[in-house]
This record gives C-alpha cells, sequence and structure tokens, in this order.
C-alpha cells in the first residue's frame, strides 16, 4: 500500500496531467499546478525537485497512461483485424480524450521536438515501439490467414497510426468528431480489403 507521501505525488502528477495536456510543458505552470491541487508551494516542492522534474515525471505519467489504456483496448480483441479496429476504435472521439486537451503523444510530440530533446527521445521510442507493436499484429493476421499477402504492414501502420493522430488535431481545430467516423471507416474499409 502507498505511503500519504506516494499518494501525495501520485495525486499532483495526476491532476497535472490535464493542465499539461491542455497547456503544454512551456504554458504550464507551478501555479496552475497549485491552484488545482489546492497545495502549497513547500508541499509541491517536498516531493518534486523543480519543475523540470514535475515535467518529466507528469511526461512520463500521461505516456504510460496512454499506453495502458490502449494496450487494454486492444488486448480484449481476439484477431488481428479486431485488434487494429479495437485501436481505430480508440480515437473514434477525439473531442473526448481519456486525457482532457487531445492525444498527449502528439501535443508532447510537436512541442518536444525544437525545445525538450530528453522528452522528444521519449516520444519517438513511444512511436517506434507503437509501429512495431502494430506491424506485429499485423504480420500475425497474415499467417494466421486473416489477410493476403499484399498487405503491407509497416506501410498500413504507418498510414493508420499518423491519419489517426492527424485526424485527432484536425477534429479538434474543427470542434467535430465527424471526420473521424469517416476517417477510420475508410481505414477500416482498407484493412477489410485485404481480407482472405
Amino acid at each position: 500500500m502507498a505511503t500519504k507521501a506516494e499518494r501525495t505525488k501520485q495525486f499532483i502528477i495526476e491532476t497535472a496531467a490535464p493542465i499539461y495536456n491542455q497547456k503544454g510543458i512551456s504554458g504550464a505552470n507551478i501555479d496552475d499546478v497549485l491552484e488545482a491541487t489546492k497545495l502549497t508551494k513547500g508541499c509541491l516542492y517536498g516531493h518534486f525537485e523543480n519543475k523540470e522534474d514535475l515535467t518529466l515525471q507528469v511526461v512520463d505519467h500521461m505516456l504510460t497512461s496512454n499506453g495502458e489504456k490502449i494496450g487494454l483496448a486492444i488486448s480484449k480483441a481476439k484477431t488481428a483485424k479486431a485488434k487494429v479496429f479495437a485501436f481505430l476504435d480508440f480515437y473514434k472521439d477525439p473531442l473526448n480524450t481519456h486525457l482532457k486537451g487531445g492525444c498527449p503523444i502528439f501535443n508532447i510530440a510537436v512541442e518536444a521536438d525544437d525545445h525538450f530533446p530528453e522528452i522528444s527521445e521519449k516520444i519517438a521510442g513511444i512511436i517506434r515501439n507503437g509501429q512495431e507493436v502494430f506491424v506485429s499484429i499485423l504480420k500475425q493476421g497474415i499467417q494466421a490467414g486473416e489477410f493476403n499477402e499484399n498487405l503491407d504492414p509497416a506501410v498500413y501502420a504507418f498510414k493508420a497510426m499518423s491519419a489517426v493522430e492527424g485526424g485527432v488535431i484536425m477534429c479538434k481545430v474543427l470542434k467535430s468528431a465527424k471526420p473521424m467516423a469517416g476517417l477510420i471507416k475508410s481505414l477500416k474499409a482498407e484493412l477489410e480489403s485485404y481480407s482472405q
């Protein structure tokens, strides 16, 4: 069982996550976190060395949480096609993502690319790993006879992940989830075209 200090630290991280996801790494500040948590600066700095330490731990939490939620959605599916569909459906409501503010992977990636190399490298690792898992699922589908040999797993995985991430941002800007439904339907239809 977690100690009171561990619970408080986790509470700070979980409370700060949507702030960082909405305002960005540079836009989020300690005062935002203090206001949301109702804690004192002394308490906050009793758990984190500085804003950079808080930021790194909040980013780790957001990325881990996002990965766990996607993993859980995919793990419930039995076939390769069902796993891909579960991944796509995870993003079906881009205006109401599990963490307020959109997809943390995309949000963090855009900002970290030029300003936070350590975080940028974490994101790159997560994206590479996600691609590898996606490709692996598609290869299993080919081996199991779900998909024919015309399916190029690396190309489809990259296309689907890029389209979905871009779709989340466009839907947020347009304030409409409707285009995402069409995108997901199109990606599913493309995968179905390779079905045996």
